[in-house]
């Protein structure tokens, strides 16, 4: 099964500029020992690596490259987006272009911009009886 832990969602970049989105990402996903627990058997989980150049739309996909989720499209391609407010979604924007401008997000994150795979909250669960 491909899921994300949601006690890691909220250890990506995003979450210093929309919390909310990642707040809500967490609350969506089952706590992992309870997948574990509902599958039974021998249960393995293993981190899923993302690649840099991951087309899909979730929000780790674009984890060394902020400025796709400037874009209003891009986010609408993950529904956590959907569940926050305008408010929300204006002051991530507002942050992140500010950050990305002075240099600031480059100093904190930009070694991300390099890194050929992420490996975030996306795990895979398998479970054999």
């Amino acid at each position: 099964m491909l899921t994300c832990d949601p006690r890691l969602v909220r250890d990506f970049w995003l979450y210093d500029y929309a919390p909310e989105v990642l707040d809500t990402e967490a609350r969506r996903y089952p706590p992992i020992d309870a997948l574990a627990a509902a599958l039974g058997g021998d249960v393995a989980v293993r981190p899923v690596p993302i690649p840099l150049d991951c087309t899909d739309g979730f929000n780790e996909a674009y984890y060394g490259r902020p400025e796709m989720l400037l874009d209003p499209a891009a986010r609408q391609a993950c529904s956590a987006w959907s569940f926050v407010d305008d408010g929300a979604r204006e002051r991530f924007d507002r942050g992140l272009r500010r950050d990305l401008e002075s240099g600031e997000w480059e100093r904190r994150h930009g070694h991300l911009r390099t890194r050929p795979t992420y490996e975030g909250s996306l795990v895979l669960v398998r479970a054999i009886p």
